[in-house]
């Protein structure tokens, strides 16, 4: 297809502006689903995206329009994520598009995922078609919001787009400036072939199958391609379009958005951001491809039936495949045994791997608390790097330990400042300024320390402001505290799922807080269970789990008290050697206790 009728665009916008809405409208108009077809939420198919409500993995789709100036177009919509965890699914889909339509609410305004995802396609030189979403809302103040909109972006208000995806106006106007204001794609059909892979997904009959855009040449079905960092080859059986479904086409040429099906029985060789080349012409430069993905929360996760670990295995090695930003390695634990220690960009990207090893894999899993990665500098001048608070060395041989701080925008309703200040500080948080985005609306910039908000923080920021605030964050530096390791002895042995690295300000309360919840989760034995906090040799709460005590002396009627007495001394004398040799079974639930430990350690 000529370049010049083909337009490449993404949607980005905050969490619930109405992207996914909005791509609905557009299918719709340009007739690529019948009504039988249409639901709400179309390109969201996972499971878990329509039940939350959000989008997780990006989306393509091609769509055919025939235009004012009645020449048909080929669009491919690229639908992304807005939370906060999954940008970096939006800096993939703006790699292989030439604009991107920014989706403003109009009753909320600009908010904080807003900026980063703006930010992010100017950075990727994308044209920018902002459009007003939901003017139908009672509460909507579209003149406002239209100007606050063209101040951020210096553009006439004139330019900004008013629509209401939910009812279908002002959908028109959006494809035509899509038409008129995002660029055709370059690229030379002559050229040899340099394709770049933005997605991949796994096919039980046909491998893995990659998402690409083309950027320079043609792919074509029986071509022998290879790719930029791996040497092996592969014929291309079928290449072709994605239109909630795959379609076969005879190739795909410069600027076309699709599929390659190549018979790819190594999930690693399709590596998301690598270059597709043709390798019996092959290009002598790749693509820039993507920054790694950098993991900022940490966590153990381990079979809950020990033979369960191969299968396991398996199932994070397809989920990463179709989630780049998924990292693991295998690591062991003296209380859980064999699992991996995996990197997720944040506490939600855990909570849906976790719920898709669940119900699409069938594991069932234990996780460890989850923890950020800190620099431990030694006594001999050497560093390391700490992903598991157990790595941490002996404290005489640590001179100093520094952790992760992020620069946390959040845009809240001035009203609620002095809740957002109070949480901030309670967390470390130092305060970098304010300014109000209207008269109603404040953005407060702080520096955070990570391990302080990956926790609960966003919930008791939603609760403080009732559910108004949003928060943006990004990687700002590391810098050295007061940290130290707390931890958990459950019947004077270490369990080490249990230890966590804290603030010295905060670990005491911390400790008293854990120990008492895990006195309620671990079942009653025969023998009285200690349960210790400790810092180093330090013990700083202890809570014990009483005894279950059988009453031997319920059959001594009457007679001498040395008879009685007699008894409960042999019972104690055998609690006392079942003590020594009897091991503490941990319940399951018993290791999410810190999860649910609340800011305020009760």
């Amino acid at each position: 297809m000529p370049a010049d009728l083909i337009r490449n665009f993404c949607i980005i916008a905050h969490v619930d502006h109405g992207k996914s809405t909005l791509a609905d409208r557009l299918l719709e108009a340009t007739s690529t689903l019948d009504r039988r077809q249409m639901r709400d939420q179309v390109l969201d198919t996972n499971e878990l995206e329509r039940e939350r409500g959000i989008t997780i993995k990006l989306h393509a789709v091609r769509m055919e329009y025939t235009a004012a100036d009645g020449r048909s177009y080929a669009f491919n919509l690229i639908d992304t994520p807005g939370h906060v965890d999954f940008s970096y699914e939006v800096s993939r889909s703006l790699a292989a598009c030439e604009g991107a339509i920014l989706v403003v609410d109009a009753s909320q305004g600009v908010q904080a995922q807003t900026l980063s995802n703006l930010f992010l396609a100017l950075e990727a030189d994308l044209e920018v078609v902002p459009v007003l979403n939901k003017i139908d809302l009672p509460g909507a103040e579209v003149e406002q919001r239209r100007d606050e909109v063209a101040d951020l972006m210096g553009i006439d208000a004139d330019r900004v787009l008013q629509a209401s995806a939910k009812d279908g106006v002002g959908v028109e106007a959006i494809l035509e400036a899509i038409v008129d204001r995002v660029p055709p794609p370059g690229g030379d059909p002559q050229a040899p072939l340099r394709a770049l892979i933005f997605d991949s997904f796994y096919d039980r009959y046909q491998g893995a199958v990659p998402s690409i855009r083309v950027v320079d040449g043609e792919l074509r079905a029986g071509m022998t391609v290879t790719f930029g960092t791996v040497e092996t080859r592969y014929e291309a059986t079928e290449v072709g379009h994605l239109r909630l479904g795959r379609i076969p086409a005879p190739s795909l040429g410069p600027g076309e958005v699709g599929y390659l099906v190549a018979a790819i029985k190594a999930v690693s060789d399709t590596r998301v951001g690598d270059t597709v080349l043709d390798a019996r012409r092959r290009s002598a430069e790749l693509l820039p491809g993507y920054q790694e993905a950098r993991p900022m929360v940490f966590a153990g996760l381990y079979p809950s039936d020990a033979d369960g670990y191969e299968e396991l295995r398996d199932a994070l090695e397809r989920l990463k495949l179709n989630d780049a930003s998924l990292h693991f390695e295998p690591e062991t634990s003296r209380a859980l045994g064999f699992g991996f220690r995996c990197g997720f960009l944040g506490l939600l990207h855990l909570e849906i791997v976790q719920e898709r090893l669940d119900r699409e894999f069938g594991v069932g899993l234990v996780t460890t608390v989850p923890s950020v990665k800190y620099r431990v500098k030694l006594s001999d001048g050497s560093e390391r790097s700490i992903e598991n608070p157990t790595d941490l060395p002996d404290r005489a041989l640590v001179e100093s330990v520094a952790e992760p701080v992020v620069r946390a925008r959040i845009v809240t309703p001035s009203d609620y400042i002095g809740n957002v200040q109070r949480l901030c500080h309670e967390r470390r948080g130092r305060f970098r300024g304010m300014h109000y985005l209207d008269p109603r609306r404040v953005e407060m910039a702080y520096e955070l320390p990570l391990a302080e908000i990956v926790l609960d923080f966003y919930g008791r920021l939603k609760g403080g402001t009732r559910g108004y605030a949003a928060l943006d964050y990004e990687f700002h530096e590391y810098r050295v505290s007061d940290l130290v390791k707390i931890d958990v002895l459950v019947n004077h042995e270490p369990v080490d799922a249990f230890s966590v690295i804290l603030h010295r300000d905060s670990a005491q309360k911390h400790g008293r807080a854990l120990v008492r919840k895990l006195r309620d989760l671990i079942p009653r034995q025969q023998f009285q269970v200690a349960l210790q906090a400790a810092i180093g040799g330090q013990v700083i709460a202890r809570a014990n789990v009483k005894a279950v005590r059988k009453n031997v002396t319920a059959k001594c009627y009457g007679g001498d008290i040395t008879r009685k007495r007699k008894l409960l001394e042999r019972q104690k004398e055998g609690k006392k050697r079942m003590k020594q040799v009897g091991s503490v079974e941990i319940p399951q639930k018993a290791f999410m206790a810190v999860l649910q430990l609340d800011g305020d350690g009760g």
